[in-house]
C-alpha cells in the first residue's frame, strides 16, 4: 500500500477532523477524562496508535469495495476491529479452562479479514521499532506472523485436526508456551477472593463496595435505572447461565467513568452479585458500560451488516460472542438512558500480553507466531457454524482459497504496509503531541 504523505499541517487538519467525528460528542460531555486519554496517547507512538483507531479506518476506507485478497466473501468476515500487540490476554471460558487468546471486542465489525491483519502488523512494526529493531528484523517478524495466520487457516479449512479438541482451538495451560503460558500461570495464581479484595468491604456481614478507588455513590434515580437496565440484561443471557437464580441477587451497585485510551468519557457501573453460592468469597463484580461506535463501521456501508445489530451493547455481545469460543458466560447486553449496554465481568482471572519483559529476539518472534495462530482462530471461529446468520459461510475456506491465489504476495502485502503505516503513525504521533501542547484540539 502507497501511503500518501501529506504536509504535517495537512495531516493535522486531517486528525482533528476524525477525532472530531469519532470523539466530538464523548469530549464536550467529559473534557476532563479526554485529557487523560490523551496524555496517555502523547507517551509512545504505540499509545497513540492505540487510541486512534477511528484514523486508521479513515486511511483504509478506499478498501472498503476492494483489495488484494478481498471479495464478496472475505470482505465480509466478523474482524476484531482494533487488534493490536496489546489486545491478547487470558480469560476464564464458560467451561472454566483458562484460554490465552484474543481480547476487548468493543470495536469488533463485520469487514474485510485484512484489515485485521493490517492493524495488527503495524502494531509490530510500531513495537519493534519501540525495541531498536532494525527495518530488516521487523520484516522479519511480521513475516512469521503472516505465515502463522497463513498456516493456521489452512489447518483449519482443510480439516487437518478436529478444531475443537485439539491444539489448533485454543492456547491453554496445555498447549501454551512461553510468553502465553507465563501470562495464563499469572492468571492461574490469581483469585476471586483477591479481586474482591480490592474493590469491596465487609459491612454489617455482607460484601458491600468499597468507597474511593474510582467508584461513584449513585443516588436513588440512577440507582433504579441502572437495576431496571440489569433485570433487562438477565433477558439476554443463555439458557444455561441461569442454573442457579440467586446468582443475580444485586448486593450493591456504582458509578464508575471511564478514563483509559478506549474508554474514555463513557459511563459505567459495578454491579456486586450473589455468585454461585452463599459464601462471601464466591460474590461476582460485573460491569455495565456504554457501548461505543466501531470505529470500522464508519467505513463499511453495507446496510444489513448495520441493521443486524439492535444497538452497539448488541452488536458487541453478538460479535464477541461469535469470534471468542465459550465466552464469559455473564456476557449480555441491556439499555440505559436509550443506549445498548455492554455487560460481562470483571473477571478475576484477566491478565494481558505484557510485552514490556519480552526482548529476546527469538521470544518475540515465538509470541509473535502465536498471536497469527491466535487471529486465524479467532477469524474462524465466527461464520455458519456459530449460529449467526450474517455471516453464512465457512470463513476460514473463504480467507484460505483468497490467500491461495497468491501466496508470495500475502506475506509481502502485511510486510509493506507495516512499514509504511509504522512510520505513518510515528509521523501522527509527533503531529498530534504538537497539536495537543499548542491547545488545538478544540474542547480540551
Amino acid at each position: 500500500m502507497s501511503v500518501p504523505q501529506p504536509t504535517a499541517a495537512e495531516r493535522g487538519e486531517h486528525i482533528l477532523a476524525v477525532f472530531d467525528t469519532a470523539f466530538g460528542e464523548l469530549l464536550a460531555a467529559d473534557p476532563a477524562a479526554f485529557r487523560v486519554k490523551f496524555r496517555k496517547m502523547a507517551g509512545s507512538a504505540f499509545a497513540f496508535y492505540r487510541g486512534t483507531a477511528c484514523l486508521f479506518y479513515s486511511d483504509l476506507e478506499r478498501e472498503a469495495l476492494g483489495g488484494p485478497y478481498l471479495d464478496e466473501r472475505t470482505g465480509r468476515v466478523w474482524i476484531h476491529g482494533d487488534l493490536h500487540a496489546e489486545n491478547f490476554g487470558t480469560y476464564m471460558n464458560a467451561n472454566g479452562r483458562l484460554i490465552f487468546n484474543v481480547n476487548d471486542f468493543d470495536e469488533a465489525y463485520v469487514g474485510p479479514f485484512t484489515w485485521d491483519l493490517k492493524r495488527l502488523t503495524a502494531s509490530l512494526a510500531l513495537l519493534g521499532y519501540a525495541k531498536a529493531l532494525g527495518d530488516g528484523q521487523i520484516t522479519d517478524l511480521v513475516r512469521i506472523c503472516a505465515t502463522a495466520y497463513r498456516e493456521r487457516i489452512h489447518a483449519l479449512a482443510t480439516g487437518a485436526a478436529d478444531t475443537y479438541s485439539s491444539d489448533l482451538s485454543s492456547f491453554t495451560l496445555e498447549t501454551a508456551d512461553g510468553a502465553l503460558l507465563g501470562a495464563l500461570r499469572e492468571a492461574r495464581s490469581l483469585t476471586r477472593f483477591g479481586l474482591l479484595d480490592s474493590m469491596t468491604e465487609i459491612r454489617d456481614s455482607e460484601r458491600r463496595f468499597s468507597a474511593g478507588g474510582g467508584a461513584i455513590e449513585l443516588d436513588a434515580a440512577t440507582r433504579y435505572k441502572v437495576l431496571a437496565a440489569f433485570d433487562g440484561y438477565l433477558e439476554t443471557l443463555p439458557e444455561s447461565s441461569l442454573d442457579r437464580p440467586d446468582s443475580y441477587r444485586v448486593k450493591d451497585v456504582v458509578g464508575r467513568r471511564g478514563i483509559g485510551i478506549g474508554s474514555a468519557g463513557l459511563p459505567s457501573y459495578n454491579i456486586l452479585l450473589e455468585g454461585n453460592s452463599d459464601a462471601l468469597e464466591n460474590d461476582v463484580v460485573i460491569y455495565l458500560k456504554q457501548a461505543q461506535t466501531p470505529a470500522v463501521s464508519r467505513h463499511v456501508t453495507d446496510s444489513a451488516v448495520r441493521e443486524y445489530f439492535r444497538h452497539e451493547g448488541h452488536r458487541t455481545v453478538i460479535s464477541q460472542r461469535a469470534l471468542q469460543a465459550h465466552a464469559d458466560p455473564w456476557l449480555g447486553w441491556t439499555e440505559l438512558d436509550g443506549a445498548g449496554q455492554l455487560v460481562a465481568e470483571v473477571s478475576p482471572y484477566a491478565v494481558d500480553l505484557d510485552w514490556s519483559d519480552i526482548d529476546d529476539l527469538d521470544e518475540i518472534a515465538a509470541t509473535v507466531a502465536d498471536l497469527g495462530r491466535a487471529t486465524a482462530t479467532m477469524h474462524a471461529a465466527a461464520d455458519d457454524s456459530s449460529g449467526h446468520s450474517l455471516v453464512p459461510f465457512s470463513t476460514e475456506r473463504a480467507i484460505d482459497a483468497a490467500i491461495a491465489a497468491d501466496e508470495e504476495g500475502f506475506a509481502d502485502l502485511l510486510v509493506d504496509f507495516a512499514h509504511a503505516y509504522g512510520a505513518r503513525a510515528r509521523a501522527d504521533h509527533q503531529i498530534f503531541v504538537d497539536l495537543f501542547r499548542n491547545g488545538r484540539i478544540p474542547g480540551l
